[in-house]
């Protein structure tokens, strides 16, 4: 019979957010595969638990996640910690999980702290509707399509970004989707957790004179639904109505159905496009 795979979250920074489930399952499992053993080695001795533990970074996350979905089939029990955080997010968590689900590997979360939520929650801005974009892409293709995409989102957008890059992107923020409300979050859950709520543009004229130190969660404002529309309806305003109307009768509208069609696009009535086809 095959062994479970634990996704097991850490603190974030406050060891008292460790949760007794997790303490008690790093405890009982067989081996603890982490992110960096340097650093989890503190974790694990402040709170005495013996378990050996093994690697599992971004660097060897292929070979070593074969290798550990062949111990778990061997029945042991394994868990998986990150650095800070909940496994899997923003980290190669997810490599592993999909291969021992191929294997038929039961797998399950022992949930706790994740710093994206924890940012969004204190950050003042809409939590309803949320993108999470991690890191943005070094590819700089992926990279532009993604700011690219960032223009129309109406959803809160939340991304990781370290502190050598935060003035770049910070400016790539502004040239893709202008000024908009910006919250920037560190040292959660620590005793100097700080929210610089401000805007794009400000925080830009900040960091100009601060140097950036500690990583960083950018919680930024969606545009409005409104602001879409009216963007939508002035851009047929560069157009003529017989150009307007000419898209669809091209399409092989009849003229009834391209004047309904132009009427919706400039949000006025069928009357109203028929009368000014009529001046011009």
């Amino acid at each position: 019979m095959s062994g479970t795979l634990y996704l097991c979250a850490t603190p974030i920074g406050n060891l008292e957010d460790m949760t007794y489930r997790a303490v008690r399952i790093l405890n009982e499992v067989d081996l603890i595969a982490a992110e960096d053993t340097r650093n989890s080695i503190k974790l694990l001795n402040h709170f005495d638990i013996k378990t050996p533990m093994t690697s599992y970074h971004e660097f060897n996350k292929y070979e070593k996640a074969d290798y550990l979905v062949g111990k778990l089939l061997e029945g042991m029990d394994i868990a998986e910690i990150t650095d800070a955080g909940t496994p899997g997010i923003s980290d190669p968590g997810e490599e592993l999980v999909k291969r021992a689900l191929d294997a038929g590997i039961t797998v399950t979360a022992v949930p706790g702290p994740v710093a994206f939520v924890n940012a969004l929650i204190i950050s003042g801005q809409a939590t309803r509707r949320f993108v999470f974009e991690a890191f943005l892409p070094t590819d700089k293709k992926e990279r532009k399509a993604v700011l690219e995409s960032f223009q129309r989102e109406t959803r809160t957008i939340i991304m990781y970004e370290a502190p050598h890059r935060l003035k770049k992107t910070l400016v790539e923020l502004l040239e893709w989707i202008g000024d908009r409300k910006l919250s920037i979050c560190k040292e959660l859950t620590k005793r100097y957790e700080n929210i610089f709520r401000t805007t794009i543009q400000e925080a830009i004229a900040y960091y100009e004179k601060n140097d950036p130190k500690g990583e960083f969660v950018l919680v930024i404002e969606g545009r409005s639904q409104e602001e879409l529309q009216e963007e939508e309806i002035h851009k047929w305003d560069e157009i003529t109505l017989e150009d307007h109307m000419q898209i669809y009768l091209d399409k092989g509208m009849s003229k009834k159905e391209a004047m309904k069609a132009v009427a919706s696009d400039r949000r006025i009535s069928k009357r109203d496009v028929y009368q000014q086809l009529i001046a011009e």
